[in-house]
C-alpha cells in the first residue's frame, strides 16, 4: 500500500506532489472559466430565444442571469473553504467539477428564462473549481514558491477569462446555443475525471472536534494584513470590472467607423486581460524575492496613476495601451494576496480566509459594473477611471502603512 505521508522534515501541509496537483488545477481551472464566461457573447440571444422580446426586458434579465452565478459564489465561497479545511481539497475540486458539469449540462435544456436564472444561481452555488485550486496549490506548495505557483495558476485563470468569450463568439452559429452548453459540460466532467485520478493530497491527521471548532477568523493574530488583502482582492476586481458597462459607448467616442466600434471595444476589454496573464508568474516569482507587500503595494499605486490618463484618451490605440500596461501591473496582485493570506492565517484556517477572500473578488466583480454604470451613466465616463484611481490609490497608500517587515 502507498504510504502518502510526507517525508522526513516536510511540513504536513507542503506536498511532495505541488508540481503534479498545480499542473492539474491550472487546467482544470482553465476549462472551468472558459465554460463559465463563454455564455457572454450569446447571452441576450439566448434569453431572447427563451421567451423575452422586449429589448429592454433582454438586457435586464440578461444583467441578472450574468450576475446570479457571482452572487451565489459569493455567499458560498467561505463555506466550501471551511469545509476544504475540515475534509479535505481535493474532495471540494471533485465536488466543484461534477456539480458544474451538471449544472451547465442543464442549461442548455432550460425552457424559459426563470429555469435559466435558477440554474445560473446553482453554477454559482455548485461551483468554485478555480478558488478552489487556489486554496490546494497555496496550502501545499512550497512556501517560497508560494506567489510562482499561485501566479501560475492566475494566469490560467485569466486566460480562461480571456479565451471564453472568444469561443462563445465562435461555437454558437457553428453548433447551436445549447449544444454549445452541453459541450462545455462535458469539458467540465474531463476535468472532473482528472481531478479525481490524478491530483493527490498527502496524508492529513484526522481533526479533533475542538480543532475543528477552532479554524477561523479568531485564530489569526494579526488581522490587519488580512483585512488589506480582502480590500485588494476586492478593489482588484472592480478596477477591472468597472469600466465594462460604458466600456462600448466610450469607445464610440474615440473611433470614427461605427462598424468598428464592437471590434475595438472587445480589443479594449482583452488588453488588461492579455497583460495580466504574460506579467502573473513573473511578478509572483518577482514577489518571492523582494517581498509579496512590495509588489501589492506597487501594483496598486501603478495602476491607479495609469487610470487618470485613461481618462482623457483621444484615440482607441491609447486606451489599448493603457489597459495593457494596467493588466501587466494587475498581473501580479492576486497571487501576492493569496501568499500574504497564506503566510499570515494558521494552516488550520487557510481554507475558510482564502475562501473570504474569493468572496471579496466576486463582490468587485458585481460591484464594479453596477458602480461603473451607475457613475458613468449620471456623473459621467471620466468621472469611473478617475474615481477608481482614487480607491486603488487609497489602498495603496493604506497597504503601505501596515505592511509588515518582511524578510
Amino acid at each position: 500500500m502507498t504510504d502518502n505521508r510526507p517525508a522526513s522534515g516536510q511540513s504536513v501541509t507542503e506536498s511532495r506532489y505541488w508540481r503534479q496537483n498545480l499542473l492539474v488545477c491550472l487546467l482544470g481551472s482553465f476549462t472551468t472559466i472558459v465554460a463559465m464566461t463563454l455564455i457572454l457573447p450569446f447571452l441576450p440571444l439566448y434569453v431572447e430565444e427563451l421567451g423575452v422580446s422586449d429589448h429592454a426586458a433582454i438586457v435586464q434579465w440578461s444583467g441578472i442571469a450574468y450576475g446570479a452565478t457571482f452572487f451565489t459564489a459569493a455567499l458560498v465561497a467561505p463555506l466550501w473553504g471551511r469545509l476544504a479545511d475540515l475534509y479535505g481539497r481535493k474532495l471540494m475540486l471533485i465536488r466543484a467539477s461534477l456539480g458544474m458539469a451538471i449544472a451547465m449540462s442543464l442549461i442548455g435544456m432550460a425552457t424559459n428564462i426563470w429555469m435559466l436564472v435558477f440554474l445560473r444561481l446553482l453554477t454559482g452555488l455548485l461551483g468554485g473549481y478555480a478558488s478552489g485550486s487556489t486554496v490546494l496549490v497555496a496550502t501545499q506548495t512550497p512556501k517560497a514558491r508560494a506567489a510562482w505557483a499561485l501566479g501560475t495558476l492566475s494566469a490560467g485563470i485569466m486566460a480562461g477569462n480571456l479565451v471564453g468569450p472568444l469561443i462563445g463568439g465562435a461555437l454558437p452559429p457553428l453548433i447551436g446555443i445549447r449544444q454549445t452548453f452541453w459541450l462545455a459540460g462535458g469539458v467540465i466532467f474531463i476535468t472532473f475525471l482528472a481531478t479525481s485520478f490524478f491530483i493527490k493530497e498527502e496524508w492529513r491527521p484526522p481533526k479533533a472536534r475542538s480543532e475543528k471548532r477552532s479554524g477561523g477568523w479568531s485564530t489569526i493574530p494579526d488581522k490587519r494584513p488580512v483585512v488589506v488583502m480582502l480590500l485588494a482582492g476586492m478593489l482588484l476586481m472592480l478596477a477591472n470590472m468597472s469600466i465594462e458597462p460604458i466600456i462600448t459607448v466610450y469607445v464610440a467616442q474615440l473611433v470614427a467607423d461605427p462598424a468598428k466600434i464592437t471590434l475595438v471595444a472587445g480589443v479594449v476589454m482583452s488588453a488588461a486581460a492579455l497583460g495580466s496573464i504574460l506579467s502573473a508568474s513573473k511578478l509572483g516569482k518577482l514577489a518571492d524575492r523582494v517581498g509579496h507587500w512590495n509588489i501589492i503595494v506597487g501594483a496598486l499605486g501603478v495602476s491607479a496613476l495609469l487610470l487618470v490618463p485613461q481618462a482623457f484618451v483621444t484615440e482607441s490605440w491609447q486606451l489599448i495601451v493603457l489597459r495593457f500596461l494596467m493588466g501587466l501591473s494587475l498581473g501580479g496582485l492576486l497571487p501576492c494576496i493569496t501568499a500574504v493570506i497564506r503566510h499570515n492565517v494558521p494552516d488550520n484556517a487557510a481554507g475558510s480566509i482564502l475562501g473570504y477572500a474569493t468572496s471579496s473578488q466576486y463582490v468587485g466583480q458585481v460591484v464594479g459594473p453596477l458602480a461603473g454604470g451607475f457613475v458613468g451613466g449620471h456623473i459621467g465616463m471620466r468621472a469611473v477611471f478617475l474615481g477608481t484611481s482614487l480607491l486603488l490609490a487609497g489602498a495603496a497608500v493604506y497597504g503601505w502603512l501596515v505592511r509588515p517587515k518582511e524578510r
